[in-house]
């Protein structure tokens, strides 16, 4: 691989952090787990709840729902993706890992906890307002939803400390080196820090309105679903974007390999998610009644491009990666992968959640057709594909960065090393069929936000069958992801100092580029696999005997 002086962040290079700067990253570290357990036991219990087998009323269960989106959505994947960033902005160009503001770090930490502990007193108080908060639910007593809004605030408010934090850390950094190049991730990071300072600042916008109204100091806000659309886009990709940046850590930091196309094209690959996510939103706002058909025209052209930037590292990567072994000697088409470190844990959660990632926007592609999502928008269809990428893609890549982050943190060994690395393959098939039995549900019609789906014996057999066939796989993934948490908080409990080196690669030897065809391949056989699932989908809707138009929102 090319070489290069630019300094690259380093998950394990928080260990020289200060200790109080790493008491910060890890308080984030372990509450993100913490919710991240609260919000897998509340899924699995509205799992069980829909499929009957565990008896509870029709609020209880929304209630479980309300909890379970919140907590696992806002809460486990923005602390989650917070401590990766501060950890990478940390480590970044400068020799000696320090962040800037520490304290408006913790500022930010502590209003997040606040907005948990507002969140889950409202969601189990007040009216369920499920993870979107539409006032209308909460109309015959909105002073009950007070909490509710209050946690999304402080949220928002928090988030946006954390981001702060970030950026000020990456321009300290930059001035203290006399403006030195911040490097590929480096450059990633600060524009990671920059989405999720404008994500922030869109939350405190959407939920400050409904705020006042269930205070009685305003009117009841009736644009929040416009409002809401615009933040559930930017909060929908901001984790992918964190994703792939890790990813692009988390292979350098395995392999020793960086990308064969330079740091600029890193950075210009980076830069499409602020080019490509914003304008996109549109496709959310297909539910919506009176939209201009001009402007249903032009948000199916632009969702064509919402996954250019991953779909774009995923390419850089695998390129590189291929080029890299293929220099080294590997043959045959998929030779190159039997060469990467598969016994590190971060290896094995980087290679389930690109798995994952396929399936979910080959699913994701169906969904975003305009014809398509006014019948599905409100099945069972959106839950199932959207586990593969809030699960399978996002939580596994913060898992498996974790599993290099907690012992830099912990100064201590990692805690079952093979057990860590062994439970993506345990996960991900549970997931899979979570995911395949949601997605056949909701192309039979089966409504995604109803507790009881049963309709007085006058459901299709069908729907029982898989809802079923869901709180069974819903059970093993909970079971994984639970061991995974656990495991990586017990690392906190370890003494011993016993953390391996990194697995690198040799580096490559110089002379002209190696070709490298599987990524393209891959991509290649991802676009036929969207253009097939959107037949399907066609034809499956188009036999129901009832035509339904969704509720606008997801």
């Amino acid at each position: 691989m090319n070489a290069t002086t630019i300094s690259h962040p380093s998950l394990l290079a928080v260990r020289r952090l200060p200790r109080s700067q790493r008491a910060l990253l890890g308080a984030m570290v372990l509450l993100a787990l913490a919710t991240l357990v609260l919000g897998v036991l509340l899924g699995l219990g509205t799992a069980l709840s829909r499929a009957g087998l565990l008896p509870m009323d029709p609020e209880g269960g929304y209630r479980l729902l309300t909890g379970h989106g919140a907590a696992v959505f806002f809460y486990w994947l923005y602390l989650g993706q917070g401590a990766l960033l501060l950890a990478l902005v940390a480590t970044e160009t400068r020799p000696q890992p320090l962040l800037a503001l520490s304290w408006l770090g913790w500022t930010g930490l502590g209003a997040v906890a606040a907005g948990l502990a507002f969140g889950f007193v409202g969601a189990a108080s007040g009216t369920p307002l499920l993870y979107d908060g539409t006032p209308e639910l909460a109309r015959t007593d909105p002073a009950a939803a007070l909490p509710f809004y209050l946690g999304y605030l402080l949220l928002g408010l928090g988030l946006a400390a954390i981001a702060l934090t970030a950026l000020a850390t990456a321009l300290a950094g930059k001035r203290e080196t006399g403006g030195a190049e911040w490097s590929a991730p480096g450059f990633g990071a600060v524009a990671w820090a920059g989405l999720l300072l404008v994500s922030a600042i869109a939350m405190l916008a959407v939920f400050t309105p409904p705020a006042l109204w269930s205070a009685g100091l305003a009117a009841e806000p009736f644009d929040h679903a416009t409002r809401w659309h615009l933040l559930f886009h930017n909060l929908h990709y901001l984790p992918l974007m964190g994703t792939v940046l890790v990813w692009y850590v988390l292979v350098r930091e395995l392999t020793g390999v960086t990308s064969s196309f330079g740091g600029r094209f890193s950075k210009l690959v980076f830069s499409l998610y602020l080019v490509f996510v914003p304008p996109t939103s549109l496709y959310h706002m297909f539910l919506e009644p009176g939209l201009a058909p001009s402007i249903r025209v032009l948000g199916s052209i632009l969702s064509l491009f919402v996954g250019v930037p991953t779909v774009a590292v995923f390419l850089l990567l695998t390129i590189s990666l291929e080029q890299h072994a293929r220099a080294q000697g590997a043959r045959g088409l998929l030779g190159w992968l039997k060469r990467l470190p598969w016994h590190e844990p971060a290896m094995t959660a980087l290679g389930m959640a690109v798995v994952n990632l396929a399936l979910g926007g080959t699913f994701a592609f169906v969904l975003i057709q305009e014809k398509l999502a006014p019948l599905l928008s409100d099945t069972f269809f959106v839950p199932g594909y959207f586990h593969l990428l809030t699960v399978g893609t996002v939580s596994l890549t913060l898992l498996g960065a974790f599993t290099r982050l907690a012992p830099a943190l912990a100064g201590a060994g990692l805690a079952a090393r093979s057990w860590l690395r062994r439970l993506p393959w345990l996960v991900s098939p549970a997931l899979w069929v979570f995911a395949f039995a949601g997605v056949a549900a909701g192309l039979q019609g089966l409504p995604r936000r109803v507790m009881d789906a049963g309709y007085d014996a006058g459901a299709p057999t069908s729907w029982a069958v898989l809802t079923t066939i869901l709180a069974l796989a819903g059970v093993v993934m909970a079971a994984g992801l639970l061991a995974y948490a656990a495991t990586l908080a017990a690392t906190w409990l370890r003494r011993s100092l016993a953390s391996r080196e990194v697995t690198a690669m040799p580096s490559a030897p110089g002379g002209p580029l190696v070709a490298a065809w599987s990524g393209p391949a891959a991509v290649l056989v991802l676009l036929l696999a969207m253009y097939v699932a959107t037949a399907v989908a066609f034809e499956l809707m188009q036999a129901l005997p009832i035509t339904a138009a969704g509720a606008a929102g997801h």
